[in-house]
């Protein structure tokens, strides 16, 4: 590799962090913070987390892996790397990342290092990503809550945050979208399809076998 190609791979490597920076210092500049995490379908996830009193936005994306504005068939075949992950914006004098961390870990199965639920390989698999030192402490804590409630190990992994590609507008908020898809159960709108899919994917009641009434998104 020549001198001028290590050159602009480290300036690449700078701006991705310099990027990273300033988009979290946005967020705390208005008084917001940002948390990301992979449990699964994002949209599970996003729509989990939108009901939630003090998030104010979550979307929709990947991150943690090797390939630059992959796509969603890219993602979810393998080998980029990435996770289907979600960025939840958050005021923290509303709910705390602690409250919030302890909502994710109850809404998955940080059990299962394979994917989760019915959706089976890497970019399914689970995680929190931290921006700091602080964030990975908090992450860690809550880690060691869930084990000791939970009575099995947590195999869900803490990873430093890595860039945060945005996914495509047809996977923002799906779980309440009106579009018209042609699905295995027929044609539906989006929040049908996604209703029949979380259904069919056994989602909520590994969630409610794993922690009962500490569930916090599961119906009883």
């Amino acid at each position: 590799m020549s001198v001028l190609q290590n050159a602009k791979i480290a300036v690449l490597g700078i701006l991705i962090v310099i990027g990273f920076a300033a988009s979290h210092s946005k967020a705390h500049a208005s008084g917001q913070e940002i948390l990301t995490v992979a449990g699964g379908c994002f949209w599970c996830v996003e729509a989990d987390f939108e009901g939630v009193d003090g998030v104010k936005e979550v979307v929709s994306g990947y991150t943690g892996g090797n390939v630059e504005n992959p796509t969603y068939k890219q993602v979810t075949r393998g080998g980029t790397g990435h996770y289907e992950a979600v960025q939840i914006t958050f005021d923290p004098k509303i709910v705390t990342r602690d409250a919030l961390l302890a909502k994710f870990f109850r809404s998955i199965d940080p059990t299962d290092s394979g994917g989760q639920f019915c959706d089976r390989g890497e970019s399914y698999r689970s995680a929190v990503f931290y921006y700091n030192a602080s964030q990975q402490s908090a992450a860690e804590q809550e880690k060691a809550r869930a084990e000791k409630a939970l009575g099995q190990t947590v195999v869900t992994p803490l990873l430093p945050a890595s860039r945060f590609y945005l996914a495509a507008d047809y996977h923002q908020d799906y779980y309440k979208g009106s579009s018209l898809v042609l699905t295995r159960f027929g044609p539906k709108s989006q929040s049908s399809a996604y209703k029949a899919y979380r259904k069919a994917c056994g989602r909520d009641e590994r969630v409610k076998e794993l922690w009962g009434s500490q569930a916090p998104f599961v119906n009883s």
